[in-house]
């Protein structure tokens, strides 16, 4: 006879940092990139290779709080991670606006004038898509 294991999942509402993840959190160094209201890329720079640590969080637009992550540990245990510790950690602090305001966003949207769209014959590049620039065709 073989057992089954079962995993109890947790809506992202219950979930909470433990103390390990508030540990990691502060003692490695990370770098935030908000890639659209609510998505943070997190790079945990404290790695040899920064590149290969990188995931996206996710915070709720309501509350403010970290709410999923792409790292390992979130999607395989749905644990609460560093990584959402991190930026909830720096939000709070006032470090981070993880819902700039439109102004903010036109200042650094930069980077929207290089995107992909120009290559794919009138289909928006996933940037454009995820951040909201542009929409996908029906």
């Amino acid at each position: 006879m073989r057992l089954r294991k079962t995993m109890s999942t947790k809506s992202p509402t219950e979930l909470e940092s433990d103390e390990k993840a508030q540990k990691r959190a502060q003692w490695e160094q990370f770098g935030f990139h908000v890639e659209a209201p609510g998505q943070v890329e997190v790079t945990n720079e404290s790695h040899d290779n920064p590149a290969d640590h990188q995931y996206v969080v996710t915070l709720d637009d309501v509350t403010g709080k970290a709410m999923a992550c792409t790292c390992p540990h979130h999607v395989h245990r749905s644990a609460f991670c560093k990584h959402m510790t991190a930026v909830e950690n720096a939000t709070d602090d006032g470090t981070l606006t993880a819902f700039p305001s439109d102004d903010e966003t036109d200042e650094n949207d930069t980077e929207s004038a290089e995107c992909d769209c120009d290559g794919l014959n009138g289909f928006p590049c996933w940037p454009c898509v995820r951040t909201g620039r542009k929409e996908l065709p029906n």
